[in-house]
């Protein structure tokens, strides 16, 4: 490929946990559990909703979808994380990290773009009931979903095609434990200023114009609960809103500290433990926090497991 002539580098050494050479047997446990534990939570949640008619709602449409891109994320990191961790040679080729960071960019952009999604459902289904079931049908559900898609695929082929035409002629060493922007950028022999404001303009679309959708339409969610006259009626309206509104703030969070600092601020030990939250921990906790807190789906949940266990002859 054109990438690989321009550099003579050929391949990368992961270096994200050889600062704790001696428990990486340890990390491999801890980290396989908790990646089974969160396969196996998503993997519940997605065929709950597949399953039972009572959840093929917006909402859970949204959360299927979102469940899905977290499972394809960490799959594209966590199982080489895993191998690392008791490799000796904890290695990937120049085409190889591109392709990881290609797949992981598109799945996080997307995944930025599909919250910003769920806050519209939110606002139309508080703020427009009456017109919900028209805005946020089956198509209009595929369409945001498409268009969430075509925005991380735009931004990722940009951001990748940027980094791997840069040439990488001096060290390999890689300190993180997967292909991301600041540490590959960090190892490029030079890149130009547009190409860093470039790269840093897209972060800004990614993560800031989702964000500010968000923040519009919640302006307006809460606008409207706030007009309710029952108590109840506030705090049940605003119960719909509690978990997304806590996903939102932990994956901006994350992802802004990440990826929009100025690049003399990186650091790779605080890129390495802030990674690990938004790759391993959040997938984990984010379906607890949607669904196994919410009646509704522990209600489907035992209707699923009913019929599944004592199928109707």
């Amino acid at each position: 490929m054109e990438w690989v002539n321009e550099t003579s580098v050929r391949e990368f050494f992961f270096l994200g946990f050889s600062s704790l050479a001696g428990l990486q047997q340890l990390l491999f446990v801890v980290f396989l559990l908790v990646y089974l534990l969160m396969l196996g939570t998503n993997a519940i949640i997605i065929s709950t909703i597949v399953l039972d008619r009572a959840l093929h709602t917006p909402m859970y449409f949204f959360l299927g979808v979102l469940s899905c891109s977290e499972t394809c994320y960490t799959f594209v990191i966590i199982p080489k994380m895993l191998v690392d961790l008791l490799a000796q040679k904890k290695t990937i080729s120049f085409l190889g990290c591109a392709i990881q960071m290609f797949t992981f960019l598109f799945l996080i952009c997307s995944h930025s773009f599909l919250l910003a999604a769920m806050g519209y459902d939110r606002y139309v289904a508080i703020c427009n009931p009456l017109r919900y079931t028209v805005l946020m049908g089956y198509g209009g559900c595929l369409g945001l979903v498409a268009a969430a898609c075509a925005c991380g695929f735009t931004a990722s082929v940009v951001i990748t095609s940027l980094i791997f035409h840069l040439p990488f002629h001096s060290s390999n060493h890689l300190h993180h434990y997967f292909c991301d922007i600041s540490p590959v950028l960090k190892l490029a022999s030079h890149h130009s200023r547009l190409s860093q404001l470039v790269i840093f303009m897209l972060g800004v679309f990614v993560l800031v114009i989702p964000l500010l959708l968000i923040l519009v339409s919640y302006i307006h969610v809460i606008s409207a609960i706030l007009k309710i006259p029952s108590s109840v009626g506030r705090y049940k309206a605003f119960s719909t809103c509690a978990s997304h509104l806590t996903v939102v703030t932990v994956h901006y969070g994350c992802a802004s500290f990440i990826y929009l600092r100025p690049k003399s601020n990186y650091s790779s030990s605080q890129d390495t433990l802030i990674s690990v939250s938004y790759t391993i921990l959040t997938p984990l906790f984010n379906p607890m926090i949607y669904s196994l807190r919410s009646k509704e789906f522990k209600s489907a949940l035992r209707r699923t497991m009913v019929q599944t266990s004592c199928p109707i002859n």
